[in-house]
């Protein structure tokens, strides 16, 4: 069970073994807190509910453990008092407020407040994926708490659907701040110990860097994926996949497009400097809570669905905040939808967020060129590949039916470019099935180019590309046709398959570009 500070239901009414003893009467935390009974149980933690007798409020009370390997108890609790104090002074509605920080022995008690609400996950998997504007809603919320954290000088670390309780009136709390940070501390835990959980722990973190405001931002984006996918987006068999997955692969939105589908791209950027603001995020997420079903379409049915507390009532496939009888739903269908993710500014261009069309085309995003195919069959018969070469630009520019081979690679620096690889994807991810790289299957070229263009308009309207530059710049992803996906090799062949997607930038003009990289490249 998931650390959320909500009443349990019938089906998880605390074990016989956690309540109190009534002969000798509830367990007493200083001398205040009695214990009533157990609510969840976490990686940091058993959850319980508690009566503050002083007060006569119940609160939600988590004992830490102490983890495996520490060295300095002593430490750990000081730090924990220090970190989750900090926490405490947070001043937003989404945040979950903590009372009092307690030491018993070796034992360390938070007191918080007592969210009678289930956590995201837990409506996630009990009811499926959430409609596109509820889930935008609640990463709304969960964003402002994260910006009041990070204005303080707090970086949360375990940011996650087990830590976001969504009640029924949709409001949302973010929980355990200062938690993660407490226990990250060489001085405590074991060297190799990960701290937070490895599904939503951004890509500098498993790389072995500080947490920045910016993994917080990296891992709201998972869990928002999360949210409306219904998929964990990185989560595989083993933590060591998991993580292979979190620094190389790129997931792929079936269920939401226009602004979420930008936001959630583009917080999901695997560079740090890259990655969308939280301002930038804000406005995104703006948007997207606002684009509700105006009204039941013609014929179309309501239907209610139940978590927490109250009914949400569903209207033309939309869950909506109400009453209801019911408990039922209707079918999601799983059938890709051609989108195109991370527009970054606020002021973008919101004519091109229409249902049914892909939102990245020259006739929403004038910077963008029309994709080309690469490969046997397509626009350009060979492409190579930067990653093959010592060099990043072209120089010729980038024409149907012009082939690209080795001698067409240079350095940005040294000679004159028509074209700049700046980010490069692997597409197997999107294959319809694959085991492996070799087994993967080609996912239809209507997939493959909703997937380039969203890519690279991800790495084009980031912070890798500079502002200053944007206004006289074009870009244009090239994908693979099915006959270079499947292309067969000779065993003595050292150059297989390209099954990626690949991201140019080129003049609006067509002229030449400047004698030095334009972009930060990302692989």
């Amino acid at each position: 069970m998931s650390d959320g500070y909500y009443q349990p239901t019938q089906a998880m009414q605390p074990t016989q073994a956690t309540q109190p003893n009534q002969a000798s009467g509830p367990r007493m935390i200083a001398g205040r807190y009695a214990l009533i009974g157990e609510l969840g149980r976490g990686g940091m933690g058993v959850v319980s509910r508690a009566e503050d007798t002083v007060i006569g409020r119940h609160v939600a009370i988590k004992e830490l453990r102490v983890p495996e390997g520490t060295e300095d108890i002593a430490v750990f609790q000081e730090r924990v008092l220090r970190e989750v104090r900090t926490g405490g002074r947070l001043n937003d509605p989404a945040v979950v407020t903590v009372y009092d920080v307690v030491t018993e022995g070796d034992a360390t008690f938070i007191v918080m407040e007592l969210v009678e609400a289930p956590t995201l996950s837990d409506v996630v998997r009990q009811h499926g994926p959430l409609p596109p504007h509820q889930v935008a809603s609640i990463g709304h919320q969960v964003l402002s708490a994260l910006q009041s954290a990070h204005a303080a000088g707090i970086v949360h670390r375990d940011v996650k659907p087990g830590n976001v309780m969504v009640a029924a009136n949709g409001r949302v709390k973010l929980t355990d701040f200062g938690i993660a940070q407490a226990v990250d501390d060489p001085r405590i835990t074991t060297s190799g110990m990960l701290v937070g959980s490895p599904a939503f722990m951004a890509p500098e973190r498993v790389a072995g860097h500080d947490a920045l405001p910016a993994s917080d931002l990296w891992s709201l984006g998972a869990a928002l994926f999360f949210a409306v996918e219904g998929v964990l987006p990185f989560e595989r068999a083993t933590t060591a996949a998991t993580l292979h997955a979190i620094m190389n692969e790129v997931p792929y939105l079936t269920h939401a497009q226009g602004p979420l589908a930008s936001a959630i791209m583009g917080l999901l950027v695997s560079n740090p400097d890259g990655r969308i603001t939280a301002e930038q995020a804000q406005g995104l997420l703006g948007m997207a809570a606002q684009q509700q079903a105006a009204s039941t379409p013609p014929g179309g049915q309501q239907h209610t669905m139940l978590y927490g507390a109250q009914p949400h009532t569903m209207v033309g496939g939309h869950t909506m905040l109400g009453a209801g009888q019911e408990k039922t739903r209707r079918p999601r269908a799983r059938k890709p939808l051609l989108i195109g993710a991370a527009l970054v500014g606020v002021g973008l261009l919101v004519a091109g967020f229409f249902l049914g069309k892909p939102v990245w085309s020259p006739a929403v995003d004038d910077a963008m060129l029309p994709t080309m195919t690469f490969g046997a069959g397509g626009d350009v018969p060979v492409v190579g590949s930067a990653s093959s070469t010592d060099y990043r630009c072209l120089n010729t520019p980038l024409e149907q039916g012009r082939s690209i081979d080795d001698s067409n690679w240079v350095d940005c620096e040294e000679a004159r470019h028509y074209a700049e690889y700046f980010w490069g994807s692997n597409a197997v991810s999107v294959a319809d099935t694959y085991d492996d790289q070799e087994t993967a299957t080609y996912p239809g070229i209507e997939r493959m180019i909703a997937f380039g263009e969203a890519r690279c308009a991800t790495a084009f309207h980031s912070n890798n590309v500079p502002a200053k530059d944007k206004e006289n710049l074009r870009y244009q992803a090239l994908v693979p046709t099915q006959q270079e996906w499947e292309r067969v090799v000779d065993e003595d062949s050292v150059d297989g398959p390209v099954r990626s997607i690949q991201c140019f930038l080129m003049r609006a003009d067509g002229g030449t570009l400047p004698d030095q990289p334009v972009a930060q490249l990302v692989r």
